[in-house]
């Protein structure tokens, strides 16, 4: 599919739209308002470069982006969990994946613990703090996940598939 296909242009429309929807989510109510954004218009699944584009493009933080990246992702039939984990108390640094996504290299991510922490005060729905040492990235190396312990995991929305994908 050609760069400027329309398909691409209606799906990073999408994720600009839902990127400011979910950014605004979270400083106004929380992790928890913010993890359902409604579900993106009927596209073919390449026209995620057209939504991998746009979150590059926008600068927003790694939870907004996994946000959005969780909502294209589960619409074309690929559910996967939102990770959020911490490192160690030197150092410290906090970072928002999909489960399965490689990590950034020591010293590259950032997200503001705050809009997660009022999230943990409300539900927490992993059964506590796991370190995700097990974990393996999408090359199957584990060892960039050891960096960070799992402070949280969100499962996907649920999309209807008649009609017009409302989230469940």
């Amino acid at each position: 599919m050609r760069r400027f296909h329309p398909a691409n242009l209606r799906a990073a429309w999408w994720a600009v739209r839902t990127t400011r929807r979910t950014r605004r989510l979270l400083a106004a109510k929380g992790l928890d308002a913010a993890l359902a954004p409604p579900p993106p218009p009927a596209l073919p699944v390449e026209a995620e470069r057209g939504v991998r584009g746009a979150l590059r493009r926008t600068g927003e933080s790694c939870l907004v982006n996994a946000i959005v990246t969780q909502a294209w992702e589960t619409a074309h039939g690929r559910r996967r969990d939102l990770v959020v984990g911490v490192t160690g108390p030197d150092g410290f640094r906090a970072h928002a994946w999909l489960d399965g996504d490689p990590l950034p290299p020591a010293g590259e991510a950032e997200l503001d613990v705050s809009v997660v922490d009022r999230s943990l005060g409300k539900k927490r729905s992993t059964g506590g703090s796991a370190d995700t040492n097990g974990s393996r990235d999408a090359r199957g190396d584990s060892s960039n996940m050891a960096q960070f312990n799992e402070l949280l995991r969100r499962p996907a929305p649920r999309y209807s598939r008649r009609g017009s994908m409302r989230v469940h």
